[in-house]
């Protein structure tokens, strides 16, 4: 696994700020009712698995996995800075190789993985074992991007050309950038029933007042895997750099618009 946009601090403060933007109407798909155990795949800052365990209540249990030394330091900081560190338990671990006891395998009410799958070369194998930490009966929801999805207008054709640069870089990786659209075939092929397909709107136009964040995250996305980027060849330093900034003169426009939706799918375990 390579995670395209690195660790780094500029990294971290953007994550902070997409969660900021997502996490609420991700929390409304969720659908918790209070109490549930839930094993949050792939946590990062863990963020979004605290808002989970308000939600969930004082009976929930639950736990954020996270293979990343620095992204896990991190989110047990900010649990402990916001007098949260014993609302979640935080652990090391991989999504192909999740770090669950005997008797905790088969015994998650909710498996929630956001933001993963389009990052590993077996994505199916990691969904199979979610399946497996789920009880019979117990939910295994995905959400990840389609990057193919991203509409801006009026166009933005610089931004275009280095954004299609970014989308192609995942295959190097061999990752998928369009993972989003096949989160139903995955949780069918890895043994689950699914039963629910959605997606999460993410974007805003001028005169949001979130407008501005919105682009600050594309921008920081781009940013972020500009060096992998580059170094595939698909396009050069300058021309990334102009669609970058191109983006940034754009989002100046009264009339500019982005539009950007989210793939969400749940299956049951049998």
């Amino acid at each position: 696994m390579t995670y395209v946009h690195g660790t780094e601090p500029a990294e971290q403060e953007r994550l902070k700020l997409m969660n900021r933007l997502i996490n609420e109407p991700s929390l409304r798909e969720l659908g918790l009712t209070g109490g549930e155990r839930v094993l949050d795949v792939g946590c990062g800052l863990g963020q979004f698995t605290r808002m989970i365990a308000r939600a969930a209540g004082r009976d929930s249990t639950v736990i954020g996995v996270e293979r990343d030394a620095g992204q896990l330091d991190e989110a047990r900081r900010q649990a402990a800075a916001n007098d949260e560190a014993d609302l979640v338990e935080l652990r090391a671990g991989d999504a192909m190789a999740l770090p669950l006891s005997g008797d905790e395998r088969g015994s998650f009410d909710l498996v929630y993985c956001r933001f993963v799958l389009e990052h590993l070369s077996d994505p199916l194998g990691a969904v199979r074992q979610m399946l497996t930490a789920a009880r019979p009966g117990g939910r295994i929801a995905l959400q990840d991007d389609d990057h193919d999805l991203m509409r801006l207008w009026p166009p933005c054709d610089p931004f275009d050309r280095a954004w299609r640069a970014y989308f192609e870089n995942y295959y190097a990786l061999s990752a998928d950038p369009i993972i989003g659209r096949k989160l139903v075939a995955l949780l069918y092929e890895a043994g689950a029933r699914p039963m629910r397909s959605t997606w999460i709107f993410y974007g805003a136009c001028a005169g949001d007042p979130d407008f501005r964040f919105f682009i600050d995250n594309v921008v920081g996305v781009l940013t972020g895997a500009r060096a992998l980027v580059v170094r595939d060849g698909r396009i050069d330093a300058a021309a990334f750099d102009d669609g970058v900034e191109a983006l940034r003169v754009w989002a100046r426009r009264p009339d500019a618009a982005f539009w950007y939706c989210m793939p969400y799918a749940e299956g049951i375990r049998p």
